[in-house]
């Protein structure tokens, strides 16, 4: 297995980190075959698109959805790089429909949070509102590294419509964008001055847009079962991140695993041996709580 390529996060110099195609395979056993849709817009704008990978045989009461969602620091990144790991996930989770997305990214002035969050909740809204098209159920896992892992959480605990996941996967994802400005992973001021360009602001100038953009505030009794996967040494997202999210979690007294990998720093830099790992993990994960 090929590692990540989330380099957009360190590009930005150490950070964090169209046409319609559609490719149709068929199962004769099957009524409905398998079948493949890719850059399918859910939105005007040309980000605005996902790739759609439908099982044979599925159906409305028992194919279950994963939502895709890659990294980038908010400001770059693409659903390819995602797209390598699609074969691993149809393997160990035959029954699952995986919809990996797009979503506009931040560019001062336009594009500024929470430009991102709603891109997310609309993608999700229009894969909710094709499921008899799509025969899906209402049955979600949300999946996202690094920004990915953020806007994954931010989406899972903060809403409840139009669906509310079963579980969430953060591979490396920030969840206290106070935190993670103020308190900068290795002391380095240039992680928060790239935070506050993809947010467009300081917490000081708009403490409730970090306030509300914050994975970690949304966290209350009933959120999603979550599985956190950090690195010790990630010098980009301290494994801390995930510690503000076990406190929260632990408090409302929701169903959660977290994982440290030793060794291991910004999830584009994993080994194979700690993506086999973390797959293994997730196939386990979601099997236990996507019912």
């Amino acid at each position: 297995m090929k590692t990540f390529k989330l380099v957009p996060f360190i590009i930005l110099s150490v950070l964090f980190l169209s046409c319609q195609k559609e490719v149709v395979t068929s199962n004769s056993s099957s009524t409905a075959t398998a079948a493949t849709y890719l850059n399918t817009s859910y939105g005007s704008d040309p980000l605005q698109n996902m790739d759609i990978y439908l099982p044979a045989g599925r159906t409305t009461s028992s194919t279950k959805v994963i939502v895709m969602i890659h990294g980038g620091a908010w400001s770059s990144g693409d659903k390819a790089e995602l797209t390598q790991f699609v074969d691993t996930l149809k393997r160990r989770l035959p029954d699952y429909a995986l919809f990996n997305i797009n979503y506009r990214l931040s560019a001062a002035p336009s594009n500024l949070f929470p430009t991102q969050e709603n891109d997310v909740k609309a993608a999700i809204e229009f894969i909710f509102n094709k499921a008899t098209q799509y025969a899906i159920s209402d049955k979600y896992a949300f999946i996202g590294a690094s920004a990915g892992g953020h806007l994954a959480m931010l989406q899972g605990y903060k809403y409840s419509s139009p669906i509310k996941p079963k579980a969430i996967v953060s591979f490396s994802g920030p969840t206290d964008l106070n935190d993670m400005y103020n308190n900068p992973a290795g002391g380095n001021p240039l992680l928060s001055f790239l935070l506050a360009s993809a947010v467009g602001k300081i917490p000081a100038q708009d403490p409730l847009l970090y306030t509300n953009s914050s994975p970690v505030n949304f966290i209350t009794t009933g959120a999603p079962a979550t599985l956190l996967l950090y690195g010790d040494l990630d010098p980009l997202v301290r494994y801390t991140q995930a510690n503000l999210a076990i406190t929260k979690l632990t408090a409302a007294g929701a169903t959660y695993q977290s994982v440290l990998y030793n060794g291991s720093a910004h999830v584009d830099t994993w080994t194979n041996a700690v993506f086999f790992d973390s797959f293994t993990r997730i196939q386990t994960f979601l099997t236990t709580h996507v019912r």
